[in-house]
């Protein structure tokens, strides 16, 4: 995929981590644990049924996440793939985790659960500031 450098962001890079993003969540949740994330949620598929048009939303989530990285990165002028992966972890250790322990701490969530989706964000911020980060 060509550069596509607008604002100062290379938006080929940007797709890409978005891409990245979804398809960690999708192996994590879909294709290896999702009957486990059902077990750690304690919802079936029958309680979950008339929530699926929710799906049609979740390529927004990566999306933004690429976009806020891509912003974060350029902020901290990133230019190699190292740094992207570092600065990633940060953002993911002071912002994204912080923020997801409040539902396990104000809610009866089950510990697995965060942890479950405590790896899905750490892998999908680690991929994403890889590919923002070292792509040329």
């Amino acid at each position: 995929m060509p550069n596509a450098i607008v604002a100062g962001d290379n938006w080929g890079a940007v797709l890409a981590a978005a891409v990245a993003i979804y398809a960690v969540g999708f192996v994590i949740y879909g294709a290896l644990f999702s009957k486990l994330w059902m077990r750690l949620s304690g919802y079936t598929g029958e309680q979950l049924q008339p929530h699926r048009w929710k799906m049609a939303l979740s390529p927004i989530m990566p999306i933004l996440t690429a976009v806020g990285l891509a912003l974060v990165l350029k902020w901290a002028r990133v230019d190699n793939l190292a740094m992207g992966v570092v600065v990633a972890a940060q953002v993911w250790l002071f912002l994204v985790l912080p923020t997801r322990l409040y539902s396990f701490v104000y809610s009866p969530e089950k510990s697995g659960l965060l942890i479950m989706d405590a790896i899905h964000l750490l892998l999908g911020l680690l991929i994403g500031g890889a590919i923002i980060g070292g792509w040329r």
